[in-house]
């Protein structure tokens, strides 16, 4: 059959066929399809002619199908079955949207942190979603929303691309994490002028954390010694060795004790230091509304609550 026959071919035609082999009767397959009966059989004539053979034997008294018709008569059973199960589908698409595998990536300084407490709820909020996890820097992690490699994607906002959508979630302050027996220790109050120091430690680049701690606390790069850390918990452990202090978000040292008492925290003087943390996805992205479903259900779940001190100071609320 070339393409230009294939454009004749349609379901209604298919099911008219249907009936008229189910009931062999014109009439009453014409009451079944709610069509006139001239319609019908002007409608299955048009069919013989496209694919070429005659699927009816028209008797006095009675409709047969004829050898040459029956396996197609068949198939297009077959056929009108999968077009309803495609209707089916799409209806239950609707009903349920937050259904199938969703992608999401999560930025390097957040997965540890926010997933562990978060992924029980989804999972029982959303059963028939099936996640699949990328972890990953801000930049890597918006080239593969943007190229179709992930659907979604929680990151610090603002987003960096005119092309997604986001909706917030929650704020995350940044605490000032210092080592044990640093000087910042005697100060009740710590503002970010305190710590403009070639002390303040950072992570590599790439990481969107270090562009915040530096947009907060810009530091002259003259006698300055070059140790970036590759991840948080490297740098949590930097600071304990004493080598200096750093801005944490509050998730990664929110009721973690295991150094020991080597690291202090405390909030700073000035309020609102920290980053939003949202949900991003395409703009062109049909999902949207259930996009907007999962950031509303994620935002009543703050997971960011009063932090603990690491080093027996306690925090300085701003």
């Amino acid at each position: 059959m070339t393409l230009h026959n294939m454009a004749g071919l349609s379901l209604r035609d298919l099911e008219y066929a249907v009936a008229v082999a189910d009931l062999r009767h014109f009439g009453r397959a014409a009451e079944r399809c709610h069509v006139s009966q001239p319609t019908l059989s002007e409608q299955i004539r048009k069919l013989e002619a496209l694919l070429g053979v005659v699927l009816f034997e028209r008797l006095p008294r009675r409709v047969a199908v004829t050898p040459q018709g029956a396996p197609l008569i068949e198939r297009a059973r077959a056929i009108l079955r999968e077009a309803r199960g495609l209707l089916d589908l799409a209806q239950q698409q609707q009903a349920e949207p937050m259904k199938g595998r969703l992608r999401i990536g999560v930025i390097a300084t957040l997965g540890p942190y926010y997933l562990p407490a978060l992924l029980r709820d989804v999972r029982a909020r959303f059963p028939q979603l099936v996640l699949r996890l990328q972890e990953g820097r801000t930049d890597a992690l918006v080239e593969a929303l943007e190229q179709g490699e992930l659907d979604a994607a929680l990151i610090a906002l603002p987003a960096p691309s005119a092309a997604l959508e986001s909706a917030e979630l929650f704020f995350e302050p940044f605490l000032l994490a210092f080592p044990q027996g640093h000087a910042l220790r005697a100060q009740r109050r710590i503002s970010l002028d305190a710590l403009q120091s070639g002390e303040l430690l950072l992570l590599e680049e790439g990481h969107c954390l270090r562009d915040q701690a530096l947009s907060l606390c810009p530091l002259p790069r003259e006698g300055r010694e070059e140790r970036f850390a590759s991840s948080l918990e490297m740098l949590r452990h930097m600071i304990a060795a004493g080598e200096g202090f750093s801005l944490l978000p509050q998730l990664a040292v929110q009721g973690r004790t295991d150094l020991g008492g080597l690291i202090g925290l405390r909030r700073l003087a000035e309020p609102g230091v920290g980053r939003r943390i949202g949900l991003v996805w395409r703009g062109t992205d049909p999902r949207r509304e259930s996009f907007s479903e999962l950031a509303a259900f994620l935002r009543q779940m703050s997971p960011v609550g009063q932090p603990e001190d690491g080093g027996g100071a306690q925090p300085a609320m701003a």
